[in-house]
């Protein structure tokens, strides 16, 4: 059985854009980097394709990236 694991990525609002995940999972150092960051590599959001730099991520979304799962952890709660 494949096991995977989750970086947990903790906030403490409602929601973070796709822009700011990349900035706070240090993946990128700014905003203008996200945007090519995210036009250069592979992005799912719940299993689904991703394009957006303003996608809203809420507690529980998981994302894939460059084979690494992350998921948003609202006030260190999960779904």
């Amino acid at each position: 059985m494949n096991e995977i694991h989750l970086k947990e990525i903790k906030i403490n609002t409602e929601y973070i854009k796709l822009d700011q995940f990349l900035k706070f999972s240090d993946l990128v150092g700014s905003g203008g980097e996200a945007r090519f960051y995210i036009a250069q590599n592979t992005i799912y959001v719940n299993d689904e394709r991703e394009t957006r730099r303003g996608r809203k991520l809420f507690n529980g979304d998981i994302i894939s990236i460059n084979n690494e799962d992350y998921i948003i952890v609202q006030n260190g709660e999960q779904k």
